[in-house]
């Protein structure tokens, strides 16, 4: 059940969200009271693209129709963009949660599936087929600690924050954070923004000291991945980072557990081939001779 709360509890927090702003845009446009509120104090001040930003803000906020009319096609091409993309994350944590429930029923009869699987192991791939099988399980394990674990505590952490010091949208921010976390962006890019945000529309001492909260918790998964990824495993952390990033490339979210014990695998036959004693294989050739 928490392994449910977890994979889509923050898709329905998010969709819901999504849902009533959607709903709010729609009710204004239909009353003729849809307006951009004036861009933020400090946006012009940005180095590169402030000014550029500014000006494009201030047509949105004089002219939203001959606005809509100059960036529309741009505007719908992100839009359909990043719709693609949330709908793709939206359905591989749909799969997620599918894994998580065969998981519940697979709950009792594990261990006696695991000494079997261990068996076939043996069978196939002796003298360490069984030792194969154990890595994969721990891998998996601590992928999902130090990747979808680390990732929900900062998102958590993230909505906290944003709810404390009344940012709107705190929930679907959170969950935005959340995808980031797991493909391993971290929540930056959502933190910066909201920092830049916090210096031109709060006050100095509560910009202050949202940015000090901020700072720790865009780079917390710095730490604490570490430490939930490596314990009680012997590959080395970066064998396993390549892993989730490789496997979440090719396969999506599924492959965030994939890549992490291909690799873990691949590196413990690595390591077999290259411990194996010269004098060994002598001593077989010799043998056969």
């Amino acid at each position: 059940m928490l392994g449910l709360v977890l994979t889509l509890g923050p898709v329905a927090t998010a969709v819901s969200g999504a849902a009533e702003l959607g709903s709010e845009f729609a009710e204004q446009a239909d009353k003729g009271e849809l307006k951009i509120p004036p861009a933020p104090e400090g946006l012009k001040d940005l180095p590169l693209v402030g000014a550029k930003l500014a000006d494009a803000w201030g047509m949105f906020e004089r002219n939203l129709d001959g606005a809509l009319a100059k960036y529309g096609a741009q505007i719908l091409e992100i839009t359909k963009s990043l719709f693609g993309k949330v709908l793709g994350i939206g359905i591989g944590l749909l799969g997620l949660a599918l894994s998580v429930v065969i998981m519940g029923a697979l709950f009792s009869p594990g261990p006696d599936l695991v000494q079997g699987l261990q068996r076939f192991a043996n069978r196939v791939f002796a003298p360490r087929g069984g030792e194969f099988v154990t890595l994969a399980g721990a891998t998996i394990r601590n992928v999902t600690k130090g990747v979808i674990g680390v990732a929900a505590i900062q998102a958590v952490v993230v909505w906290v924050l944003l709810a404390l010091f009344g940012i709107s949208s705190a929930a679907t921010l959170a969950f935005i954070c959340l995808i980031l976390s797991i493909i391993q962006i971290g929540p930056g890019l959502v933190l910066l923004p909201l920092v830049i945000y916090a210096w031109s529309s709060m006050s100095g001492g509560a910009a202050l000291i949202f940015t000090v909260l901020a700072i720790p918790v865009s780079i917390m998964d710095s730490f604490l991945r570490p430490v939930f990824i490596s314990k009680g495993l012997e590959t080395p952390m970066l064998v396993i980072l390549i892993g989730v990033l490789g496997g979440m490339m090719a396969y999506g979210l599924i492959g965030i557990f994939m890549g992490p014990v291909l690799f873990a695998v691949f590196y413990e036959l690595f390591k077999v081939w290259i411990d194996a004693s010269p004098a060994a294989d002598d001593t077989a050739e010799g043998a056969a001779k």
